[in-house]
């Protein structure tokens, strides 16, 4: 080869290069498409729904409505949907006097992503829920958040406090970060155009690969319980829609719990912080235990020896907590 030839063949290898690209994207995106119909077929998301300004919000619900013992709201975490907390532990509550209703999220499960990527907040999330409860007519409730959810049920106690009774925070992520580089691409990643297109390209075939070990990962050091992603109904998740909004919701929340923490020193009603001793996704010393000594009314309690997924492997322990904290609302 001449160096005439040179340019030539670097603009056709560049070419080609991007013509595989392109195939590889085309391929996952029709990928995608058949994963998110196969799943919306297979797993049937919240059966209720409430409409608010923007969108509907989807809820499943159980346990008596008059002579109820208290409501109980339940919040799921990231990457999950209203079955992830109401088949765990939330029909045990119902089957203990409770009325329970548990949200999808915004943009999780059946429900609306109203407010597109603003809605990534725990603050724009708390206000499409509380509207959400002011048009079930509820009063005030217990807030049950888990996980990423910890930061949104206090949040709603920030900025609602006359709907929340009580807070009961399991594995809750609640205190900032500390700050540490994050891997180049990330930049690249987390910007909106190319996150858009990574969810409705590769991010969801991955996601169905990777969803059996990492269902397995948030159990440890704990055996994973069996039938848990069909329980949950994990995979609804697999979708553009839901996977974005999980994408935007996580890479949204260190900015948010910077803002927040400092106030939860003004949370007035009772709460009681559940975490697991060996919880490898949400730390139980840098979460749980500052939470507990910020928040005057909070007690804390750590399960030896458990880790994130609390609420399938001590349910028992979950409702004994609600039950006393219920009780203590209404003193």
């Amino acid at each position: 080869m001449s160096l005439a030839d040179l340019p030539r063949f670097a603009v056709g290898f560049l070419a080609a290069a991007l013509g595989l690209v392109v195939l590889v994207l085309a391929c996952a995106a029709v990928a995608t498409r058949l994963i998110a119909w196969r799943v919306e077929a297979r797993y049937a998301g919240a059966d209720r729904s409430v409409e608010i300004e923007g969108g509907r919000i989807a809820y499943l619900e159980d346990g008596p409505r008059e002579g109820a013992r208290a409501t109980v709201v339940l919040l799921h975490g990231a990457s999950a949907n209203a079955h992830d907390p109401m088949e765990g532990f939330g029909r045990l509550l119902a089957r203990a006097g409770f009325r329970v209703i548990a949200f999808d999220r915004p943009g999780y499960g059946n429900s609306d992503r109203i407010g597109g990527a603003d809605a990534a907040s725990p603050a724009a999330q708390g206000r499409a829920l509380g509207t959400a409860l002011d048009r079930l007519g509820t009063g005030p409730v217990i807030l049950l958040g888990h996980s990423w959810s910890g930061a949104l049920a206090l949040r709603m106690a920030l900025d609602r406090p006359e709907q929340v009774a009580g807070l009961v925070l399991v594995a809750p992520v609640a205190m900032p970060f500390p700050p540490r580089p994050l891997p180049w691409w990330t930049g690249i990643a987390l910007r909106p155009p190319v996150t858009w297109l990574l969810t409705r390209t590769v991010a969801v075939p991955l996601g169905l690969y990777y969803l059996p070990s990492v269902a397995k990962s948030v159990f440890r050091p704990e055996p994973a319980v069996e039938n848990y992603i069909e329980a949950s109904r994990a995979p609804l998740i697999l979708r553009p829609g839901p996977a974005l909004a999980n994408i935007q919701d996580l890479a949204g929340l260190p900015a948010a719990l910077a803002e927040q923490a400092p106030r939860y020193e003004t949370i007035g009603v009772p709460g009681v912080i559940i975490a697991g001793e060996a919880d490898p996704v949400v730390q139980t010393r840098v979460q749980a235990e500052p939470l507990s000594r910020a928040m005057p009314r909070a007690r804390q309690v750590v399960l030896p020896g458990a880790g994130h997924m609390v609420t399938y492997t001590a349910p028992d322990r979950l409702v004994r907590e609600v039950e006393i904290l219920a009780d203590v609302s209404e003193r």
